[in-house]
């Protein structure tokens, strides 16, 4: 390691140091229930960790047009990066397009990156009621589901997106 490495490691040290005081920065202490609960948001493709909450592709419009259509455009058709909608049968073509109704294989990892990711310039600021509605409304727009049915913690994992079954688990859970 050359001085000037090292002259650099000593000062990030001392500074990290000084910064967190005589206590330090707690590393080494277990996190609490709490925060542990707080931190694990993950939905599972089962439908395991959504939340309590329902909506409706007619509710998810009206978010949707506040939140989402100044990315993605007028019912999804956005641009290439950030079109949601379309793109059925492309997959196999010479120029496919991966959106939600064409690629995705479940309809609970749409939740979960809404919830986590959206709206872009406000992360996780939408209320799982408001996450259920727009999910239903994305999914109404591809024609996998109709606009009255109700998005929620059971209906939602039984929702069979098109494209689930070109998609193979790296990690089954019976690998014979």
């Amino acid at each position: 390691m050359s001085m000037r490495k090292f002259v650099c490691m000593l000062f990030v040290i001392t500074n990290a140091s000084l910064a967190f005081g005589e206590e330090g920065p707690d590393l080494g202490t277990e996190a609490t229930p709490a925060q542990i609960a707080a931190w694990d948001v993950s939905i599972g493709a089962d439908g395991a960790g959504l939340p309590e909450g329902s909506g409706t592709a007619e509710q998810g419009a009206a978010i949707y047009a506040v939140h989402c259509i100044a990315c993605h455009g007028k019912e999804g058709v956005g641009q290439l990066n950030n079109r949601l909608v379309g793109g059925h049968g492309s997959l196999a073509g010479p120029a496919p397009v991966r959106t939600v109704g064409s690629f995705w294989p479940y309809a609970t990892t749409i939740f979960d990156y809404i919830r986590r990711a959206m709206p872009y310039q406000y992360t996780a600021s939408l209320e799982d009621k408001e996450v259920y509605a727009v999910t239903a409304y994305i999914l109404f727009l591809n024609g996998i589901i109709d606009e009255e049915e109700v998005m929620n913690a059971e209906t939602l994992p039984k929702v069979h997106m098109p494209n689930r079954d070109n998609f193979v688990l790296a990690y089954p859970d019976n690998p014979d």
